[in-house]
């Protein structure tokens, strides 16, 4: 019998649901070994698609298993059981056609040499389109140490930022300022079929609600536009250096934010650092795609460890966007929830206070130093500044308007789905003149 279309993608979601779920991989070092495989960027997509929707809730489609199956799966079967998430996935919340779907999966299990099983995940995918998948609890997957903190930090907006970390989030472009205009881009969006939104707050930004593959987004490959959402979009306006001002971004990779700022002013004199040298090429690749080959100066080095890389040559404007528990875009990186530790948050705070304090040092007297990161937990954002501030007698905070969220200590804080932007803190900190 010829196996239903679409069965490469199904077998290779599963592998990666399964290294992620079970061994504890990377989903985006599992994704990008894996897409490559698949020639087709609809099967890219899809493949994506379908590895987000179950990492989102994997205790949703866990409870459903148990609620149908007599006993659990054991460990040797755990392939299955990725196949078996990544089936019902489709049914809800992917609703994909589902007698394409069962039956893709169904030969996805053939093809994964489980013969035996077809019948099983058959059953159970049949079971599941006529009675529905239970609605779970979003918190569940929020292992119980990271929704104290949160609902600690957040009592009032507790159920939006779980609801928020389980939905799909919209696709947020950043159109390059240096070849055309948002509202021109928009207007060739609509010509190849794609409805997009600018946005108040983000200049540079449109939202398309459904993503798409970038194959499909008119001129990528030549740089018009990126793939960014509006949050870290907002980091730009935020730092705002002045025209030719000497620039560093000191946790550089993957390169948006840089590249955002060159798009803007060219003449910026920019020193981009990031400790992966591995990602620095990445960085690269990107500026090259927007055809800013020579903007900047990349430098593989502990940003902390300056006398490793710094000239000694005061900066106008520094971007420290800290490492961090990344709690703010969940959605993004679902798998932030099954490795993370809270023995991580206090090594991640050192390593931010440590970063803070160094690099102070490279910022010129009346320069500012941004401090972002992607968190939403207040120990690594309005606690963390209010220690600098306090140990730092050069340093004052300046005030940031409403477009950066609510008012957070010395800074602001966006909570994960406001106005369909990721979860992201700010704080503007000026150095006062000597």
């Amino acid at each position: 019998m010829k196996p239903s279309p679409g069965v490469q993608p199904r077998v290779i979601a599963a592998r990666v649901v399964d290294a992620v779920l079970h061994q504890g991989r990377s989903l985006k070092a599992e994704l990008a070994q894996a897409l490559p495989a698949l020639a087709d960027p609809r099967d890219r997509a899809l493949v994506e698609a379908m590895c987000f929707a179950v990492l989102r809730e994997p205790a949703r489609f866990e409870a459903a298993l148990s609620a149908w199956m007599p006993k659990p799966l054991p460990r040797r079967d755990n392939e299955l059981k990725a196949l078996l998430y990544v089936g019902l996935a489709q049914l809800d919340p992917l609703a994909l056609p589902a007698h394409a779907a069962l039956a893709a999966t169904v030969d996805a299990a053939r093809s994964m040499k489980r013969n035996h099983q077809a019948g099983l995940v058959n059953a159970l995918l049949r079971r599941a389109q006529r009675e529905g998948i239970a609605k779970a609890d979003v918190r569940a997957h929020w292992p119980r140490w990271l929704r104290e903190r949160v609902v600690a930090d957040w009592p009032q907006d507790e159920e939006a930022v779980f609801q928020a970390s389980a939905a799909e989030p919209p696709m947020w472009l950043r159109v390059n300022r240096r070849m055309t205009a948002p509202e021109a881009y928009r207007d060739q969006l609509a010509q190849a079929g794609l409805h997009a939104q600018t946005d108040d707050a983000a200049s540079d930004a449109l939202r398309l609600d459904a993503p798409v593959p970038v194959a499909a987004l008119p001129g990528f490959d030549d740089g018009v536009v990126s793939i960014q959402d509006a949050s870290a979009q907002l980091v730009a306006d935020a730092l705002a250096p002045a025209h030719g001002a000497r620039v560093l971004d000191a946790c550089v990779a993957p390169g948006g934010k840089a590249a955002h700022l060159l798009e803007r002013d060219p003449s910026l004199q920019l020193t981009a650092v990031d400790i992966d040298a591995q990602r620095l090429q990445r960085v690269r690749g990107n500026l090259q795609r927007l055809g800013l080959h020579d903007a900047a100066r990349l430098i593989a080095a502990d940003a902390a460890d300056t006398a490793a890389w710094w000239d000694g040559v005061p900066f106008d404007a520094v971007l420290l966007d800290a490492p961090c528990s990344a709690t703010g875009i969940v959605r993004r990186q679902p798998d932030v929830l099954l490795h993370r530790r809270a023995s991580d948050l206090d090594a991640l705070g050192a390593t931010q206070a440590r970063l803070l304090d160094a690099l102070w040092t490279t910022v010129a007297p009346g320069g500012v130093l941004l401090y972002a990161t992607c968190s939403i937990l207040k120990a690594e954002n309005e606690a963390q500044v209010d220690a600098f501030l306090a140990r730092t007698p050069d340093a004052q905070a300046e005030s940031l308007d409403e477009r950066y969220g609510r008012a957070a200590g010395p800074g602001r804080q966006r909570l994960s789905g406001e106005r369909g932007y990721d979860g992201f803190y700010y704080a503007r900190l000026r150095k006062r003149p000597a």
